[in-house]
C-alpha cells in the first residue's frame, strides 16, 4: 500500500492542495473543543481523561486527513476512533454491565469479529459507502442501551441519545457525495461537528455513571 497516495473522497475537495477542503479541515476544532470541555467536568476518573484525549486526538488526525488528503492520515484517523471506541467499549462492558476486567477484554476484543460480521451483512448496502466501516458502533450502542433498559435507565437513556447523534452524523457522510452538486461545500463537516458532540456525550455519561456510583 502507498501510503502517500492522495486520497480525494470528499465534495469539498477539487485538487490535492492543502487548503482544499477547508470547512472539512476547521471544523475538527470542534473535537479539540470538546476534548477541553469534557476534560473541565468534575469527577472524572483515569478512563474518562483517557478518553477525552482520544477524542481530542481524533480531531487532530482528521485535521491531517482533511488538509494532506493522504493515505496515511486517513488511517491514523480511522486508529484514533477505533481506539476510542476499544476502550469506551471495556469501560462499559466493565462499569456499566458489571463485568469483571477479564469478561470486560474479552467483549472489547470481540469487537473485531463482531466489525467483519456486520460488514459482510452491510456489503449489499452500496449506498453507505465508506461510512460503511462505522456501522457497528451505532449497533452497539444500542445494544447495550437495550441491556441496560431496565438495570440503569438514566445510561440506557443517555446511550440511545449518542446513538441517535451518531446516526444523524453518519447520514450527513452518507449524503456528502450524492449531494455534492446541491450543496458544493458537501455535507461532510456536519458528520465532524456532530460526531464531536456525541464523542463529548458518550464521556459525559459514562462521567455521571461514576459519579453516581461513589
Amino acid at each position: 500500500m502507498n501510503w502517500f497516495e492522495a486520497v480525494d473522497g470528499y465534495c469539498e475537495r477539487i485538487d490535492a492542495s492543502f487548503w482544499s477542503e477547508p470547512l472539512n479541515a476547521l471544523t475538527n476544532i470542534f473535537f479539540l473543543v470538546a476534548a477541553v470541555w469534557v476534560l473541565r467536568r468534575e469527577g472524572l476518573n483515569s478512563t474518562a481523561r483517557i478518553l477525552a484525549l482520544i477524542l481530542g486526538m481524533i480531531g487532530a488526525a482528521s485535521f491531517l486527513f482533511h488538509s494532506f488528503a493522504q493515505a496515511w492520515a486517513g488511517a491514523l484517523d480511522v486508529l484514533f476512533i477505533l481506539f476510542f471506541t476499544l476502550l469506551y467499549l471495556f469501560a462499559a462492558s466493565k462499569d456499566f454491565m458489571g463485568a469483571p476486567r477479564s469478561i470486560a477484554l474479552v467483549i472489547t476484543l470481540g469487537y473485531f469479529p463482531f466489525s467483519i460480521i456486520v460488514d459482510w451483512l452491510t456489503l449489499p448496502l452500496t449506498f453507505l459507502g465508506s461510512t460503511r466501516i462505522y456501522m457497528p458502533m451505532p449497533i452497539l450502542i444500542i445494544l447495550f442501551s437495550l441491556l441496560l433498559y431496565k438495570r440503569l435507565p438514566i445510561v440506557s437513556r443517555g446511550l440511545a441519545v449518542g446513538a441517535f447523534i451518531l446516526v444523524i452524523s453518519m447520514l450527513a457522510r452518507i449524503l456528502d457525495v450524492p449531494l455534492c452538486q446541491k450543496i458544493p461545500l458537501g455535507t461532510h463537516f456536519v458528520w465532524h461537528v456532530l460526531n464531536a458532540v456525541m464523542l463529548a456525550w458518550m464521556i459525559e455519561v459514562y462521567r455521571r455513571h461514576i459519579i453516581s456510583q461513589n
